[in-house]
């Protein structure tokens, strides 16, 4: 048996020899002339690791609270397909007051590391003019990539596709065991051209599902459900607040007992800011006025395998992302013309909120009232479609929510990368 004083000796001696030397940025404690940052980019394509790896004039801080900068990244989809960064940088303390906003754009065909480069660069730009201020601006170089005698000025020209992007998706998912196995089949096709004037969207998606199980006494069971359909929306750009335009649909669903199902509905939309701020906040109003036409594959509990019936609906929905977190949140009236007890109301909210140091809030929800379900078959649905959600059932409401708290305390300071271990859970696995 090793001795108490022996033991710790071992590992003093084991931490002096395999220690060895980390990078210096690791060794050395956050520097109090550093200016301090508190980066929050909750979106696609933010890599905080690599941002702190190739962003080392600042220092990285957990909380708001302690930052003398906010650097708050929002995105929103660009008519190629492509996503437009917004980067906007909000002083604090000693820097209260000062404020700048930066945007960087990623085509559609970027990978990760092309758009999380894209991003460092740009906030290296806008962190220059801060760092400017502090007692590190002596150890800052700015460099200028001059263009070369040989480069060619890009002049502008006229896009032979006519702002039109087309894409096509195909996929599927297999699994099982010696008792039950499942497929899933599903593709697209989208035809979108998005201008300052106009936006056009179309597409078309198909699905299909296949479930098999075999029970203890050797009997075999099936299920299958599948789907089609195909969309289009037109919106016409009016003034910075107010558009108009229209959505058309067609589709067929086994679940929703739908043969045919057709929809034609112009509709109206105002938006309380203007639409190029939406990144931070948008608060819109949408009223439409649709025409429906069903065709079923049962007859439904109306006594029916055809109708066409005229529908409206108001929809108010709010976005904001803040400096204190974000907030979306929509509510939904509808009813058909000629029945008014035909109605659905659907509220959701979707919160984050940083509400003190270190103790922020998630909360998602949703819940519906729904008196406007005219597709339900007749014959109901067996115990095992029940179970296996393969037919819409009779219900007067819907409802789902979740909440998240979180709480943290420490070192202010969040420099450091160490990725050891990150990719072994300890475990193997087949799938």
């Amino acid at each position: 048996m090793l001795s108490y004083a022996r033991f710790w000796w071992i590992i003093a001696f084991s931490c002096a020899l395999f220690g060895g030397s980390v990078p210096a940025r690791a060794q050395t404690p956050a520097s109090n002339d550093q200016l301090r940052v508190f980066l929050d980019c909750d979106v696609f394509g933010c890599d905080f690791d690599y941002f702190r790896k190739e962003v080392l004039f600042v220092d990285y801080v957990r909380d708001r609270k302690d930052a003398s900068l906010h650097v708050l990244v929002t995105t929103q989809s660009t008519g190629g397909g492509g996503i437009e960064y917004t980067l906007t940088f909000i002083g604090l303390k000693e820097l209260a007051g000062s404020a700048d906003t930066l945007r960087y754009t990623s085509g559609n065909s970027a990978t990760d590391d092309d758009r999380r480069k894209g991003i460092a660069k740009t906030l290296k730009l806008g962190l220059v003019r801060y760092v400017a201020h502090t007692a590190q601006a002596g150890r800052l170089q700015i460099t200028f990539a001059a263009p070369l005698a040989t480069d060619t000025v890009v002049k502008s020209k006229r896009d032979p596709w006519n702002y039109w992007v087309f894409r096509m998706r195909a996929g599927g998912n297999f699994s099982g065991e010696s008792s039950q196995n499942f497929t899933s089949i599903n593709g697209s096709v989208s035809a979108n051209r998005t201008t300052k004037a106009w936006k056009i969207n179309t597409s078309i998606n198909g699905n299909y599902n296949e479930s098999s199980f075999t029970f203890t006494e050797g009997e075999e069971f099936k299920s299958y459900s599948r789907s089609f359909g195909a969309s289009e929306l037109i919106v016409k750009s009016l003034t910075d607040r107010w558009s108009a335009g229209q959505r058309a649909s067609v589709s067929t669903s086994t679940f929703a007992n739908q043969k045919l199902a057709a929809r034609f509905a112009p509709a109206i939309e105002y938006n309380f800011f203007p639409y190029d701020q939406s990144t931070r906040h948008s608060l819109t109003l949408q009223y439409s006025l649709g025409l429906n036409s069903y065709h079923y594959r049962d007859t439904t509990i109306y006594e029916k395998l055809s109708e066409v019936r005229a529908d409206q609906s108001l929809v108010a929905s709010i976005g904001m992302t803040q400096p204190w977190g974000s907030l979306n949140g929509s509510i939904e009236g509808a009813n058909y013309l000629d029945d008014f007890s035909k109605r659905r109301l659907v509220l959701f909210t979707s919160v984050n909120a940083r509400l003190f140091k270190g103790f922020s809030l998630s909360l998602f929800s949703s819940v519906g009232l729904v008196h406007d379900q005219l597709s339900l078959p007749k014959t109901g649905a067996t115990d095992e479609e029940i179970l296996l959600q393969r037919k819409q059932l009779e219900t007067s409401y819907r409802y789902f929510a979740g909440v998240s708290l979180t709480y943290s305390f420490g070192s202010i300071f969040n420099n450091i990368v160490n990725p050891r271990f990150e990719g072994s859970s300890g475990s193997f696995y087949f799938f």
